[in-house]
């Protein structure tokens, strides 16, 4: 997952920035911003948890000092990622639906401002982070580990804010998605009708079909979202609503199922680049350009070489 998502997330940003792809630039700063916060969950979420830690159960990270703040940092780099995708729902959708917001709110300098502010808000929400945890274990002196205290699961307040992290990260954001993209299809629907009847059946619409590439983009996007985090919201719910914990036990449902949603979580850190590449014919072509040079950037000092060592 690392080995594709870290180089397909900075290919996609790279590709983005030289702004060649035929979208608009507030367009293109969101899906900007959506890959480099994919690249953080990955970075955060699978190199160095999944990795790095993994491998190195002693390394700096465990230590009681630093391990609060580097949980606080995967669950903000989840929740800017998840939030942005809202952002770019709402961005499609006022441009689609409401043609008055669309001339103040569908700018880049807009973006840019929501972008900004999404990172200060997932940043502030989590502050809490940093008080939810006491040591593990100390080994020569050194306090190792992190985990949450007695009272994060008997103290109301705690409980009420872990509500609030799964709120925010999955069940609002679902329900904006699904809310936004409803309107949108609604209102797609009653104006192809109103154009069909206009311009008659067999004439082709530009208008349309920039409608629709459109459309595929927001749909694809917006929806692997929720298919992917679909099962880490459930399990979570159920698991509060029942008081069942996830344990130490690999084998129970409970645990399984958590580390199934864990995991389409992080997968979903990868897959917008698969959908830019299936969806935006420009944006293949970007790409296609940009593996052609690195292509002959490699063959070319192997030919020099061969060359040189012909004449001798």
């Amino acid at each position: 997952m690392a080995a594709f998502g870290i180089p397909a997330n900075t290919v996609t940003t790279a590709i983005l920035y030289r702004g060649k792809c035929g979208l608009s630039s507030g367009i293109t700063h969101y899906m900007m911003a959506m890959a480099i916060s994919d690249l953080l969950v990955i970075i955060f979420q699978v190199l160095l948890q999944g990795i790095y830690i993994y491998y190195s159960p002693n390394s700096f990270l465990i230590r009681s000092t630093v391990c609060p703040a580097y949980v606080y940092l995967r669950i903000v780099s989840l929740d800017y990622s998840v939030w942005l995708t809202v952002s770019f729902t709402f961005d499609r959708f006022s441009s689609i639906c409401c043609p008055k917001l669309r001339l103040r709110y569908c700018t880049d300098k807009t973006a840019d401002l929501v972008i900004v502010s999404m990172c200060m808000l997932s940043c502030l929400k989590y502050i809490p982070f940093y008080f939810m945890y006491e040591s593990r274990y100390v080994l020569d002196n050194v306090k190792y580990g992190c985990r949450p205290k007695t009272a994060y699961f008997t103290s109301i307040w705690w409980v009420a804010f872990s509500w609030m992290c799964n709120i925010s990260l999955s069940l609002l954001p679902f329900a904006l998605i699904i809310f936004l993209n409803g309107l949108t299809v609604r209102n797609i629907i009653a104006s192809s009708r109103v154009r069909r009847r206009l311009k008659g059946q067999e004439c082709k619409d530009s208008e349309t079909d920039n409608r629709r590439r459109s459309i595929i983009l927001l749909f694809t996007v917006s929806g692997t979202s929720i298919l992917l985090w679909t099962t880490g919201a459930v399990t979570f719910i159920c698991t509060r609503i029942t008081i069942n914990f996830v344990g130490n036990d690999l084998t129970s449902p409970s645990n399984i199922a958590n580390e199934v949603g864990v995991l389409l979580i992080r997968v979903s850190s990868c897959t917008n680049t698969c959908i830019y590449a299936m969806t935006q014919r420009k944006f293949r072509q970007e790409l296609m350009n940009g593996i052609k040079s690195l292509i002959r950037f490699i063959i070319k000092p192997l030919k020099g070489a061969s060359s040189r060592s012909r004449a001798r």
